[in-house]
């Protein structure tokens, strides 16, 4: 029953991984793994070869947590198919219910994580000010354009999954801002490998892969250590990166520059219809505005009971967590 609870947990985290600007690190300390994921990250070491020899698999496999490790990461990968096929098709047709819902969770995740900083003094201020202004920052950013080299595939692998464990920072929103989510998670791993079985984008995975085991080890020893020894400074740094990436969730959002199907970029009240292949910069507005603009329902009724239901799932999930490790 425990790995069933563990395999739901990483589910959960594996739908909040495909969605630009939700952390699967946030869901992960509020279901009580984050720390337990960090340390079994942080026991891939050369060392673990010597062990392996001298003592065997079975050594080397409760050192790592095999059984945690092997339980979160299967309900990973079921809960990334899930977020890929269920959240693409329900933002094409309901975005501001959908982008409601994911306000909610971040509103209650910058609630549940700031109220671990037990002692509010200049260095978790401050560190909370940078936080908020870098998270911010980054929302601000065009699009970037898709590079497919492998070196670059292998770069945005080990930064996105640096912000996976990183409550706060999706890695998928990183994915987006380098111009690589839709061509990883779609074009590659979506359409050309699980679809259309492509040896190309298995290489391309691979290659990804590879820069998410390094980005992962790196990481995970990085916040052990400062997390033990810089408390709540980090928990203040992370809750501003959320307050400062709620601008990328405001569920009512026009495109203000977008990118054709032939890579030219143009002014979106300049287009003559609304196809076009990606958006590179857009702008918060009013419900009204939305609809205005946009020509699309607000959905004013569905975001705000949405809003709610994200806010009470992260608060519900913190209640149910915590009575259960009592």
């Amino acid at each position: 029953m425990n790995s069933i609870l563990i395999a739901l947990k990483g589910m959960a985290m594996g739908i909040a991984e495909t969605i630009p600007g939700v952390s699967g690190g946030t869901i992960a300390f509020i279901t009580g793994v984050y720390e337990q994921l960090l340390e079994s990250i942080k026991a891939f070491k050369p060392s673990l070869i010597k062990t392996w020899k001298n003592e065997g698999f079975k050594a080397v496999w409760t050192e790592i947590n095999g059984k945690f490790l092997v339980s979160l990461l299967g309900g990973m990968v079921v809960g990334i198919g899930i977020g890929l096929v269920a959240v693409e098709k329900l933002l094409e047709s309901y975005p501001p219910v959908v982008w409601a819902f994911f306000f909610g969770l971040i509103i209650a995740s910058i609630i549940y994580v700031g109220k671990q900083i037990s002692k509010w003094n200049l260095g978790p201020i401050v560190a909370l000010i940078i936080g908020i202004a870098v998270a911010f920052g980054i929302t601000l950013l065009p699009i970037g354009q898709v590079n497919e080299s492998l070196w670059f595939v292998f770069i945005c692998g080990a930064i996105a999954v640096s912000a996976l464990i990183l409550p706060g920072i999706s890695g998928s929103f990183i994915l987006l801002i380098m111009g690589m989510y839709s061509y990883i998670l779609h074009d590659t791993l979506k359409t050309g490998l699980i679809e259309n079985h492509e040896s190309g984008a298995l290489i391309t995975m691979i290659v990804f892969g590879l820069g998410m085991i390094v980005g992962l080890v790196t990481m995970a020893r990085f916040l052990t250590w400062s997390l033990k020894k810089h408390k709540n400074t980090t928990f203040a740094i992370l809750t501003g990166f959320m307050i400062g990436a709620l601008n990328k969730l405001w569920p009512w959002r026009v495109p203000e520059k977008v990118m054709l199907e032939n890579d030219e970029i143009v002014n979106f009240n300049e287009l003559s219809s609304l196809e076009f292949d990606k958006v590179i910069t857009e702008y918060s507005t009013s419900p009204s505005g939305y609809s205005e603009n946009w020509g699309e329902p607000a959905f004013l009724v569905g975001v705000i009971v949405f809003f709610f239901v994200g806010l009470l799932l992260v608060l519900g999930m913190d209640y149910f967590f915590k009575n259960k490790s009592h």
